[in-house]
């Protein structure tokens, strides 16, 4: 790995394209360097459990109202939506669309945090889109999804965007773009430009994930891509970008992040060195926003040394800035402790993730958010008892880079009404690479047949699982083969009529 400077350059002082960050990072999506065994598995991993996910969520309203936006742009040998049949079409960017939105509804696919956050997942929905309608093969799209995750993993471990209030989909549209350039193998130039301009029009407010968090929160991701492959489009035509997009004197990092003194270091690999991070990036085993997933595990071991939650007079959760700030009280928002606040709140919410997974030592994706179940008094009583501090111990184990100290989760103290003080710990989630259980293959199969079961028919969910597990081999079906039909009748319609 190569670590490279990045600073703020007056208009008066031309920056070498060679030495500009757009241009690195389209080195990298242009780089022919070999794939490894393990990150070719990653890949499928990442695939199966997208898919998992995505069907999950089929019938919940963000998701059929994308897939109406994309029925309404059909096209002749374009790309699948989930859930409607291979053989109906619709127009790359609009299944991006479609199916970006469905992977994200749950909260449920892949991670990876560092300086800011990130689901790199949200870059597989636009590259298997476009491998469809290009007649991509299996390998081309192995190949992009792994550049994808090294573009979007190096920006998100060096350039902070939630301290600006930006949104993180600004470091995911340009990894997307970048990942599309490497499954098309377009020159270095054209993915340069459609990277400047994939961050230039992704650049949004942290808002969707603030206060009352909306429906947007499952879109965005999916505008993300479409504009990424937009974009691709315009520069595959010859059309250019604002430039220097990073480092130019009213560029994002000057106008929108650290200012025009700032310096900021990104580590890309080196010419022909294998792309590996993928196998940094970790995926959820429960249905929430990841700096959860530890405590929901916790909860659950906690619940059976507790006859009854009734006896609980405060939990203190003791964290990292990260967690605090962003799903704790921290954040400032009374709307995590509204029993009528939407899922998206709710999923945002670690009192109340806490608290249901203490009073009920399981955790469902739908069960868990009921609206009744948010509303029950003894629930509202003990997600009020909750609150979080931030404890600079594990916020330096949250940043730390050696993984015997790499940690996002902290410890609790439930204080009882008989004065007993119940205090534990955790470091990491179970499902995380460095946790109790780390995922593994028969881990994402059984996600898959668990969210899928009363939804896909076993055929079909075989047939599926069958082309993930054998992208890329020479007899076995490609991209073509990535999606999952139902039967019409279980996919509900959004009737309300829109502009297309």
């Amino acid at each position: 790995m190569r670590t490279h400077e990045i600073r703020i350059q007056a208009s008066g002082e031309p920056l070498p394209i060679e030495d500009q960050l757009a241009w690195r990072l389209a080195a990298v999506a242009s780089d022919p360097a070999p794939l490894e065994d393990a990150v070719v598995d990653a890949v499928v991993d990442r695939i199966i459990d997208n898919a998992a996910v995505a069907l999950a969520a089929l019938n919940r309203g963000p998701v059929v109202t994308a897939r109406a936006q994309a029925m309404a742009h059909p096209r002749a040998g374009g790309a699948t939506v989930f859930g409607l049949p291979p053989g109906q079409r619709v127009a790359a960017e609009w299944a991006a669309w479609a199916n970006g939105t469905a992977v994200r509804e749950l909260d449920f696919h892949d991670t990876f945090l560092a300086a800011d956050y990130s689901h790199p997942g949200d870059n597989i929905p636009p590259l298997v889109a476009v491998a469809q309608q290009c007649d991509a093969d299996g390998r081309a799209l192995l190949r992009a999804v792994a550049a994808a995750y090294e573009v979007h993993i190096a920006l998100v471990k060096g350039i902070c965007l939630h301290r600006h209030r930006i949104d993180h989909v600004a470091h995911l549209s340009p990894a997307t773009a970048a990942g599309i350039g490497c499954l098309l193998d377009l020159p270095q130039e054209v993915t340069y430009q459609a990277i400047q301009q994939a961050l230039h029009l992704s650049c949004a407010t942290r808002q969707s994930r603030k206060g009352t968090i909306s429906s947007w929160k499952a879109f965005a991701p999916a505008h993300a891509g479409k504009i990424a492959i937009e974009a691709v489009d315009r520069a595959m035509r010859g059309e250019s970008a604002p430039t220097p997009i990073y480092e130019g004197e009213d560029s994002v990092l000057a106008a929108m992040l650290d200012g025009p003194q700032a310096v900021y270091r990104v580590s890309l690999p080196e010419t022909g060195e294998p792309k590996r991070a993928i196998l940094e990036s970790y995926t959820k085993a429960h249905s929430a926003e990841y700096q959860s997933q530890a405590w929901i595990d916790l909860a659950i071991r906690l619940r059976g040394r507790l006859p009854d939650t009734d006896g609980i007079e405060e939990v203190v959760i003791h964290t990292s800035h990260h967690t605090h700030k962003v799903i704790g009280t921290g954040s400032g928002d009374p709307e995590k402790f509204d029993p009528d606040a939407t899922r998206e709140t709710l999923d945002h919410s670690l009192m109340y993730i806490f608290a249901v997974a203490l009073q009920d030592g399981v955790w469902h994706h739908d069960r868990s958010y009921d609206r009744e179940r948010a509303r029950r008094p003894d629930t509202v009583r003990l997600w009020r008892s909750v609150r979080t501090l931030e404890d600079p111990v594990w916020t330096r184990r949250y940043h730390a880079e050696d993984p015997r100290e790499k940690a996002f989760g902290g410890r609790v103290e439930i204080r009882l009404a008989d004065g007993r003080v119940l205090a534990e710990e955790i470091a990491m989630p179970d499902a995380h690479p460095l946790g109790a259980s780390p995922f593994c293959r028969s881990d994402y199969l059984r996600k898959f047949a668990e969210l899928t079961r009363d939804i896909v028919a076993p055929a079909e969910a075989a047939r599926f699982l069958e082309a993930a597990e054998g992208l890329g081999g020479a007899e076995r079906a490609g991209p073509d083969a990535l999606t999952v039909a139902v039967a019409p009748e279980n996919l509900v319609v959004n009737d309300a009529k829109g502009l297309f």
